[in-house]
């Protein structure tokens, strides 16, 4: 089992920053690779990034790539996501998952833990 816990959410104006953390405990941390997902409201939980166990390998998606930035610390056992230039779009819930695959998953169902949730909302 891991439990995940989301930090870092908040209110900001379009083109600030934030960073969410998610910090794990359980299963062995360097076992597992992590993900961010996102969900607006009235729409599906999507992919935002994701990194595998080694923090070696990262895969985002289109609409965030070159403004997001996803790490990890194995020794704090924390997942980190950078969000630079942010957008009204961007506007979601923010969730961590934990997949038990080595890889950096970009599917929703490779993944097998959730956090509860952090909100981001973005002002124009």
């Amino acid at each position: 089992q891991v439990q995940l816990e989301e930090s870092g959410g908040g209110l900001v104006q379009a083109g600030g920053s934030l960073r969410l953390s998610c910090a794990a405990s359980g299963r062995t941390f360097t076992w597992i690779s992590m993900g961010w997902f996102r969900q607006a409201p009235g729409k599906e939980r999507e992919f935002v990034g994701s990194i595998d166990l080694t923090g070696t390998s990262t895969n985002y998606a289109d609409s965030v790539k070159g403004r997001f930035t996803i790490s990890r610390d194995n020794a704090k056992k924390t997942v980190y996501l950078r969000m630079d230039n942010l957008k009204p779009e961007d506007t979601a819930v923010y969730y961590c998952a934990a997949s038990n695959s080595p890889r950096s998953e970009v599917v929703i169902g490779q993944y097998n833990y959730w956090g509860q949730g952090t909100q981001v909302t973005v002002s124009s």
